[in-house]
């Protein structure tokens, strides 16, 4: 069994949900139950998807939900782009999670693809 705390790609991602949640804090009243809860949810599902994957007893299913996690890095991209064409977010801070955000999938496939050779 895997532990996945002595995953960098974990470790970063935990690091980039909280910014999420900071940052969705601050999001209009109306969006609580609309985009800021998707992105919250969206946040936490990716290193919670890697941490799941780690408990499985087997390499397939490890990696399986590194792909899922990659998806909702995915997912997470398009979220800070409408946020920032919403006007909730500034250019600057788009790109800057925008950045982590692509960092830590490429580091999903990575590993993804390192897994089970």
């Amino acid at each position: 069994m895997r532990n996945f705390r002595n995953l960098s790609v974990w470790s970063k991602r935990h690091s980039l949900t909280l910014k999420i949640y900071s940052l969705t804090k601050t999001f209009p009243k109306d969006e609580i139950i609309g985009l800021a809860s998707q992105m919250r949810r969206c946040a936490y599902s990716i290193p919670s998807n890697i941490a799941e994957g780690c408990g499985r007893n087997s390499t397939p299913d490890f990696k399986r939900f590194l792909v899922i996690a990659a998806g909702s890095s995915s997912e997470l991209e398009y979220q800070l782009f409408l946020s920032k064409d919403l006007g909730y977010i500034s250019e600057v801070l788009f790109k800057e999670l925008e950045s982590e955000t692509i960092e830590i999938r490429k580091m999903l496939c990575s590993l993804a693809k390192k897994t089970g050779r």
